[in-house]
């Protein structure tokens, strides 16, 4: 697939992610205990045989950076490349991406007429698929645009786009995150439609845009610096004012489907991961996802209980611990008699040695990890977090926002920043007196 170029978009400030984006872009973000969000489109085009790929970044992109360029290699005579397209300032323009037209339209140069279609993703999203079939639905009914939808219920809807389709499956209208007490009758699902595709209904009457477009690379050229050159969002500005003059297809996707853009999806999400049939899993005799290949030791696990834990490699787990329905990610180390659940702990950079955890006791200062006894429940724990003995993390109260020199809380789940330090005996949230 030559011919096609893949475009990942590595998305704004992220602030739905707050905290866990105060130091990294979404597409940074750890995912399933080893993984990167950014390394599920990557995998999906290297499986798809869609080589040739862009990630467009703009906000703390360093780590990312990192990550691609010690993953991603291609051999020198296959010409593929996954290489970051970093937000810049040029002669022509010295702003922000204003949105995902707009940070198509500042890397026009980029996009040259080697390719005959753009493949257009986003950077946090989990899912797999096969993007050669959406080639194929693109291809054969010779649309401008394709655009990936999934069936969804009228609850499902709100904060959604949604697209209205004929019977052919062509696009003819949209509807951009509509409330809860909008009539969206018109929008329904034609009769039959999904059955003819061969997907069941299940309740599910509308379609949902996925945020996964193809496009002519003429067409995406000429919209973006002439027909629509101040229009700066696809879902928004672009679709709406082109479906009455062009073909858009709709290609229809009927698998597992998520867009980890909150703190509580990401939570909700990577908690699924550890269930005995998870939603979504990462090995696949023919698309596995893809990440770095790090030279680290087995995890050590020693007279714990573990129920439906996703453990990374170069974890210390210790006698007596307790852990239930949680991740714990790469050289996480948790000691003895800690309880721990629904829980997303991400892990740490390094592992400290024998040595440095003494020279710690000496210099009064905690240790990498979650310390003795301490019990954690329905929190996010990011990175070099250091956690002292006896904490505890537990919202009892529900409480769904808050801001603390400590942690935060953001849709009822406490956030524990990357390389904090949270004392010996703290409880969390901090109770008033």
């Amino acid at each position: 697939m030559r011919d096609v170029l893949s475009l990942i978009l590595g998305g704004g400030r992220g602030t739905r992610l707050f905290p866990l984006t105060m130091l990294r872009s979404k597409p940074a973000m750890p995912l399933a205990g080893r993984y990167r969000l950014i390394d599920v489109p990557i995998s999906n085009c290297i499986n798809s045989g869609f080589n040739r790929i862009y990630v467009l970044t703009q906000f703390l992109s360093v780590s990312l950076h990192q990550h691609i360029s010690n993953t991603y290699k291609f051999d020198m005579f296959d010409r593929g490349f996954v290489e970051i397209l970093a937000a810049q300032q040029t002669n022509e323009r010295m702003d922000w991406y204003q949105g995902t037209a707009d940070a198509i339209r500042q890397n026009l140069r980029y996009i040259t007429d080697d390719f005959s279609d753009v493949l257009i993703l986003s950077g946090d999203q989990l899912y797999r698929m096969d993007y050669g079939e959406l080639l194929r639905t693109h291809r054969e009914t010779e649309a401008v645009a394709t655009m990936a939808v999934l069936p969804i219920t009228r609850n499902q809807a709100e904060g959604l786009g949604i697209a209205r389709v004929d019977e052919s499956g062509r696009i003819r209208g949209f509807y951009e995150k509509p409330k809860a007490d909008v009539d969206l009758s018109s929008f329904k699902i034609p009769p039959g439609w999904l059955q003819h595709q061969g997907v069941p209904e299940n309740g599910r009457e509308y379609l949902a845009n996925m945020g996964i477009y193809l496009f002519r690379r003429d067409v995406l050229v000429t919209l973006l610096e002439r027909t629509l050159a101040g229009a700066t969002d696809f879902g928004k500005d672009i679709f709406p004012r082109i479906v009455d003059s062009h073909l858009l297809q709709a290609h229809l996707f009927d698998g597992f489907w998520e867009d980890l853009g909150t703190i509580r999806s990401y939570h909700e999400v990577s908690l699924a991961l550890t269930n005995d049939d998870p939603p979504f899993e990462f090995f696949s005799p023919k698309a596995s996802v893809y990440t770095r290949v790090r030279n680290l030791p087995p995890s050590r696990i020693s007279g714990a209980v573990l129920e439906k834990v996703r453990v990374a490699e170069g974890c210390v787990i210790q006698d007596g611990a307790q852990i239930r329905r949680s991740i714990v990610g790469l050289r996480s180390r948790i000691c003895r008699g800690v309880h721990m659940s629904d829980t997303v702990l991400i892990g740490a950079d390094r592992i400290e040695s024998d040595a440095e955890r003494a020279k710690n006791r000496i210099d009064n200062k905690l240790n990498l990890g979650i310390g003795e006894e301490s019990m954690i429940r329905g929190a996010i724990i990011d990175k070099d977090a250091r956690i002292g003995k006896r904490v505890v993390i537990d919202n009892k109260d529900g409480i769904e926002k808050q801001d603390h020199k400590l942690y935060y809380i953001r849709d009822g789940i406490v956030c524990i920043p990357r390389g904090a330090s949270i004392p010996d005996g703290t409880q969390i949230p901090e109770r008033k007196t």
